[in-house]
């Protein structure tokens, strides 16, 4: 196994250490695995400094030049790939494959921006003879990044690749749990021959870090990915000041299963995907609302492969899930799964830790979930899953629909009907039928509702990043 790297702050280009620190945890042993960097007040002012600086810089940069340094700094962590998975699995304890994945999808984020940085078009309205009206789209300024720990390299990476394919400033404040990943993005792009100032990475108290920095005038897009309670915190500071914010916040995705499709094909998809990441995941699918004539095959099928699911230390060969990222979840997933019996759900498997070495949590499903459960609107962020029966089709989208939560939502079905039901009706930003892969580097993400708004991905991603401004020009003086 790699060392576990030496954490620093990044500012200005330079590595910057300080007097304080935090310990990093392994949550399949519970062991200190390394010490962070706790920015102090100081240590901000200085990264907004230099994010001002790299942003003169980098907005006079051509577009054709910001994207030759991103695919540079992406071929980079593809041949770093090996030591940041094993870094990530280190400190948020996911199967080594998935954060080998992790680390490709990362990869792919920058590399999509890196297209889009040279198509970041305007367009010419037509007018009278003698007067132009041009629009025309620049880089916003400097970017405050919140990313979250449950993927640590994935996430951060979305944030810095908008940023910096738009030509501008990003001053990056990552999960304090799982900063490896952070670490390794901002290393390739400093070898990648960034300017320095364009990408700086911080670590320590979030309130603080947040309170101060979404203060500064400086400071012209707030990006944020987490709890809906934090965004909601966010949204407000930074609306004090005007400042623009992207917000993709919590999911409790619904699952609707109906009699036509293959059930036991959909049961095993569902059961695996479900407990990918242990089930720490915005749009992991949760809610599963089953036609009646299918309920039964779904459940058993589901049950069985939940049963088989391999848990364990993620670097160990075979294993399918590791432990939840941290202990103050397992309180609260022990919680919502014994309101939900006492309200007269059934619980199928699981519902409680694995020992009491690291932070395991079995596979756990309940059936016959009554709606006032707390787990039925509140998104668990573990390995919980919940399955209904419902009478139908209608039935099922209204209880899709019954949370504040519009992230993303599945379906199965071979019905163009039913289909075409749904894509009117479901109420998220990302709908998925006979599929649950909810997010593509090519393709729009964001939520509705309290999931947040705003867009990553796609050629919609860097428009959060831009500002547009109208010219208008007449030949003569009138």
């Amino acid at each position: 196994m790699s060392k576990y790297p030496d954490l620093k702050l990044y500012i200005g280009g330079k590595w910057r250490e300080t007097a304080e620190t935090l310990p990093v945890l392994n949550p399949a042993t519970g062991e200190e695995i390394g010490r962070l960097p706790h920015a102090e007040v100081a240590d901000l002012d200085d990264a907004l400094t230099a994010a001002r600086e790299g942003f003169r810089i980098w907005r006079a940069t051509a577009p054709r030049d910001r994207a030759n340094v991103m695919l540079k700094a992406a071929a980079l962590m593809r041949e770093r790939q090996e030591e940041i998975a094993l870094a990530i699995t280190a400190e948020h304890g996911k199967p080594l494959a998935q954060a080998r994945l992790e680390v490709i999808r990362g990869c792919e984020f920058i590399e999509w921006d890196a297209g889009e940085a040279v198509r970041t078009y305007g367009r010419v309205i037509p007018s009278a003879p003698g007067v132009r009206y041009i629009v025309h789209h620049q880089p916003v300024g400097v970017v405050l990044g919140l990313s979250p720990w449950n993927f640590p390299m994935s996430q951060p990476c979305r944030k810095v690749a908008g940023a910096i394919a738009a030509g501008c400033a990003i001053i990056l404040k990552a999960a304090e749990e799982t900063p490896a990943g952070a670490l390794h993005i901002a290393r390739a792009f400093h070898d990648a021959g960034l300017p320095p100032g364009v990408l700086n990475l911080v670590f320590g108290t979030p309130a603080t870090i947040s309170n101060h920095l979404i203060r500064q005038d400086t400071v012209r897009l707030v990006a944020f990915t987490g709890s809906t309670a934090v965004g909601r915190q966010l949204t407000t500071l930074a609306s004090e000041h005007m400042t623009r914010v992207l917000m993709e916040l919590g999911g409790h995705a619904p699952v609707i299963v109906c009699e036509d499709t293959d059930v036991r094909q959909a049961a095993f998809a569902s059961a695996v995907r479900k407990y990918r990441n242990a089930g720490q995941v915005c749009t992991s699918p949760t809610r599963f609302f089953v036609l009646e004539s299918a309920f039964r095959q779904f459940t058993d099928t589901f049950v069985e492969r939940a049963a088989a699911t391999i848990v364990g230390n993620g670097m160990d060969p075979g294993v399918e899930m590791g432990p939840l990222a941290n202990e103050r979840r397992i309180p609260v997933l022990s919680e919502l799964v014994e309101d939900a019996r006492a309200k007269g759900a059934e619980l199928r498997l699981g519902g409680g830790r694995i020992g009491s070495k690291g932070y395991f949590f079995e596979p756990t499903v309940l059936i016959n979930v009554p709606d006032d459960a707390r787990v039925m609107y509140e998104e668990p962020f573990g390995p919980l899953a919940m399955i209904n029966p419902v009478g139908s089709l209608e039935e099922a989208i209204v209880k899709a629909n019954s949370v504040p939560f519009g992230l993303a939502a599945y379906a199965f079905s071979n019905r163009a009907d039913y289909i075409d039901r749904m894509t009117d009706g479901l109420e998220a930003g990302n709908v998925s039928f006979n599929t649950l892969e909810a997010s593509l580097p090519e393709t729009p993400f964001g939520g509705v509702k309290s999931s947040g708004y705003g867009r990553e991905g796609g050629t919609e991603g860097l428009d959060n990043y831009m500002v547009t401004k109208n010219i208008s020009h007449s030949m003569q003086i009138v």
